[in-house]
């Protein structure tokens, strides 16, 4: 069950955190937002990110094994760049209509997974 809850919270934190890195790149597509200074999305960025780490730092603590959970720390990180990726692609696929997923992304995909693969091998 911890396994579950630490890939669900990571899952949202990386979603807040894909929205803090990348969201303000289309900004200037929203009428309220296209006029602000890099100072502000610095803070607006800065803000979402803030919402990454109340998912992101439970998620660690849940999921690391020296806290009883089923992960070893290389593990989370893995795990967490996987996610990382695959909400960044659905994010680029949905809000961002130029961008084409093409097969050599495809390959480094199956590197990732592969990747997991031995991470978790004993």
């Amino acid at each position: 069950m911890k396994a579950f809850y630490t890939i669900g919270l990571l899952v949202l934190s990386n979603i807040f955190m894909t929205l803090a890195w990348y969201g303000h790149l289309k900004f200037k597509e929203l009428k309220w937002f296209e006029n602000l200074g890099l100072i502000t999305i610095i803070f607006i960025s800065w803000g979402l990110a803030l919402f990454e780490y109340f998912f992101q730092v439970p998620a660690n603590r849940i999921g690391f094994k020296d806290n009883g959970g089923p992960f070893s720390l290389l593990q989370l990180k893995v795990i967490q760049e996987v996610i990382t990726l695959v909400v960044f692609v659905g994010f680029s696929l949905l809000f961002f209509k130029n961008e084409s997923f093409r097969w050599n992304h495809l390959i480094g995909f199956i590197f990732l997974i592969l990747a997991v693969y031995f991470i978790f091998k004993k």
